[in-house]
């Protein structure tokens, strides 16, 4: 099972268009525990897509009244057998190559936007910091049937060459047509990878009149997120989100976030997607 956050999955929307004809007879929606979940037909694969609109900090470190927007497409594709698929909001996309059961390792990639200083006054003098990737792999494991704890490790390329490490645990709770999930988030990174963000060079200090600082790694951010997903039918599903994320350490003391910012970043996500099962092409 793997699931895709991100515009180049549109492509593959146009590749599956022509299955949804054949949708029909799902499983009922359930938990995302292994060992409760029903399947599709043996010879059927279970493809989910839809979308998802995202208001999220308009710069890390941003004051709480100032948003961007996106929207990405949501792809996921499931093996016979396998469980309804469950994504927490902050999950790296990317694709499951080692199943052993309760307990799925593979690699992750995630985009950081850019940051341009033209936006807002507040990054006036900053300068930009260009787009960023972030590639490494994660691993996943259900403690229990309603339990999910996740790890994250990745390499950023581009804006920021640093590391970046995550953590978090969700409680998965299906309650009628409903599946309520949340838990406690864990961030930390290199010096490299929030330095690009946080720090201030002696010459944007003198464009922007904030004190010259060197942001350093450690732990980056501490926080809590939840989703709300209700079930339409077997093939339709909405879903509510929302991320609180708490800087703290060097970051949340650098000037751009204590002068013009502020250590608290909140997202807030709205999606749907569509099911059905088709007969692999391959």
């Amino acid at each position: 099972m793997f699931v895709v956050r991100w515009r180049a999955a549109a492509a593959a929307l146009l590749f599956l268009l022509p299955a949804i004809a054949g949708a029909a007879d799902l499983p009922p929606p359930g938990p995302a525990a292994p060992s409760i979940a029903k399947a599709p037909a043996v010879d059927d694969w279970l493809v989910t897509v839809g979308a998802e609109f995202r208001a999220i900090p308009a710069w890390a470190g941003s004051p709480t009244n100032l948003y961007q927007y996106t929207g990405v497409p949501l792809v996921a594709l499931q093996k016979p057998g396998e469980a309804p698929f469950f994504f927490g909001a902050r999950d790296s996309f990317g694709v499951s190559f080692l199943d052993y059961g309760n307990l799925q390792i593979g690699p992750g990639a995630q985009i950081v936007w850019p940051r341009y200083n033209y936006q807002y006054s507040q990054l006036n003098g900053m300068g930009e910091v260009p787009w960023a990737l972030q590639l490494g792999g994660f691993a996943q494991y259900w403690a229990l049937p309603w339990l999910r704890l996740r790890g994250e490790l990745r390499q950023g390329v581009g804006g920021e060459t640093g590391v970046t490490g995550d953590f978090f645990a969700d409680a998965v709770v299906p309650i009628g047509q409903w599946r309520l999930s949340g838990g406690p988030r864990l961030t930390a990174q290199s010096a490299a990878a929030v330095s690009p963000y946080f720090s201030i060079s002696p010459t944007q200090s003198a464009a922007t009149g904030l004190p010259v600082y060197g942001a350093s790694g450690g732990f980056y951010s501490y926080g809590a997120g939840g989703q709300a997903e209700y079930f339409w039918s077997r093939q339709w599903s909405a879903h509510a989100l929302v991320e609180y994320e708490r800087l703290t350490g060097s970051v949340a003391n650098s000037p751009l976030v204590t002068m013009r910012g502020s250590p608290n970043q909140l997202t807030l996500g709205l999606g749907a997607t569509y099911s059905f099962a088709m007969h692999p092409l391959w």
